[in-house]
């Protein structure tokens, strides 16, 4: 296999005949004599988990306030269509890790660990071996054995499950004051900014555990004090799509598992819908508060003009639509995200149109830092969105997918084009799904039993068929279950 990069002209480059293991490509490490001066930019990930793309004010919401994540987005470059390719958290962030679709990767919650191969070309690894100080703070998600293996800093941590009230966010401590883990996990990172070597690049990856609910408790969303009279006087609109006939054109299964359960913890009635969305507003606006005091520290220190800042969500979210909460579906408000990408070296700034997704990102970061990437990565480069605006490469249909065999929320599969989108259930009894979304963006109008769309639907079937033996046919190795008790918090 040939491992590909690019030089200062961003034109591919092939490494031939390198060394494959177990089909993956082994990566050769940069003599740092490539790299003159290393003065490679520095590169922060930011991940948060749960905000759908429209939580954010960039993207058109005129309630929630992110005005750090705003102008980041304004500055530099926007994606309005971007995705999970599949919308649970765990397998979300094995293939952000990777570059790796569900399928191949074979991560999710009751898997045990992900597999060593795979953590052999995640990103930080890479960025580890080619000379870069990398760090993580905050809700990783993934099971790995070391991780001095993939970090030069770390510290795993997310919601405290073992308390069923504030204390899940609330256990952390500075200066023997206990805080928010949104707080915390912003405190961690600007202590790795402070304090990295001058001599060497960083790749620092900040995973806030907001604005996840906290599912053990009543209250469900905890914020810091600070934030109470956000959101204080104003009436959050009722969800779009929420009637009854909405409702009842779900499946069964949906109907009556996990994504129902929770919309009656979070939204069933007036009250706990108004206190839940402000709930979630007020932990993003948090997050947004401590991406303006990282921003803030780079200016202090120099570093803001070689800094490369990417932001994104995990998966979608509901809040309300269809009558449910969570994520773990199909439609796009489970798997539409925000991404951002800001390069202050380029001073350009665009909206993008394509459809990106969470597998990008890896190669898009090492191609930022001139590092090689694996082939076997599954996504595109986005550099080309980031110094032109476009890219002759553009994605025309993705694969999306949720495999974890959990009757309560039934997997699903499908894929999804710039206009359509195909849909189907894996396990359970449930009719085909097929969405017309120029005309039809809320995915309220099934046109599978429709005749006159048989020849699409059975475009999309092979394409689906078709797409998801190739990435399990991209395996290096074989799945296992490994059980145990589930996570409450998935």
């Amino acid at each position: 296999m040939d491992i590909k990069t690019f030089n200062n002209n961003r034109m591919p480059i092939s490494y031939p005949g390198l060394l494959a293991l177990g089909g993956l490509s082994l990566i050769p490490s940069i003599c740092f004599s490539q790299v003159a001066k290393d003065n490679r930019p520095n590169i922060i990930f930011i991940l948060t988990d749960d905000q759908r793309w429209d939580a954010l004010g960039y993207a058109g919401n005129e309630i929630i306030i992110t005005p750090h994540m705003d102008k980041l987005a304004k500055d530099g470059v926007y994606f309005s269509n971007a995705f999970a390719t599949t919308p649970i958290s765990a397998a979300s962030r094995a293939s952000i890790l990777t570059g790796l679709y569900e399928r191949t990767h074979g991560y999710t919650f009751q898997k045990g660990k992900l597999k060593q191969p795979y953590v052999d070309i995640s990103y930080p690894v890479l960025f580890k071996n080619n000379g870069y100080h990398t760090g993580f703070f905050g809700k990783l998600d993934v099971i790995i054995d070391n991780a001095s293996d993939l970090f030069t800093e770390a510290d795993f941590y997310d919601r405290n499950n073992q308390y069923k009230d504030h204390r899940g966010y609330f256990y952390k401590t500075i200066n023997k004051d206990t805080v928010h883990l949104t707080e915390y996990t912003g405190y961690q990172a600007r202590n790795f900014i402070q304090n990295a070597p001058k001599n060497k690049p960083f790749c620092l990856s900040i995973c806030f555990s907001a604005p996840h609910a906290h599912d053990n408790s009543k209250e469900q969303y905890f914020w810091q004090d600070k934030s109470n009279k956000r959101y204080e006087n104003i009436d959050i609109p009722e969800p779009k799509i929420s009637s009854d006939s909405i409702f009842e054109k779900l499946s069964f299964e949906v109907k009556n598992g996990f994504n129902r359960l929770r919309w009656k913890w979070r939204f069933d009635t007036p009250e706990k819908y108004q206190n839940s969305v402000k709930g979630y507003y007020r932990m993003i606006s948090e997050i947004d508060d401590e991406i303006g005091k990282i921003r803030q520290l780079l200016k202090e220190n120099n570093l803001a003009d070689n800094t490369i800042i990417i932001m994104m969500g995990d998966n979608g979210y509901f809040l309300g639509e269809r009558q449910l909460a969570g994520k773990w579906l199909m439609y796009d408000l489970s798997i539409k995200i925000p991404l951002i990408i800001f390069d202050p070296r380029t001073n350009k700034s665009y909206d993008i149109d394509d459809m990106v997704t969470n597998i990008d990102i890896p190669m898009t970061m090492l191609s930022l830092a001139s590092i090689p990437y694996p082939s076997n990565y599954q996504g595109i480069d986005l550099t080309p969105y980031i110094q032109l605006g476009y890219n002759k490469h553009k994605r025309e249909s993705l694969l999306i997918e949720h495999l974890w065999e959990k009757p309560e929320i039934p997997s699903s599969e499908g894929i999804r084009s710039e206009n359509w989108k195909y849909i189907r259930y894996r396990f359970i009894d449930a009719k085909e799904e097929l969405y017309n979304l120029k005309e039809d963006p809320d995915e309220i109008n099934n046109l599978a039993q429709d005749s006159k769309y048989n020849a699409l639907l059975n475009n999309f079937r092979n394409d689906l068929k078709y797409k998801t033996q190739k990435y399990y046919n991209e395996k290096v190795v074989s799945d296992f279950t490994l059980p145990h008790e589930i996570n409450p918090g998935f």
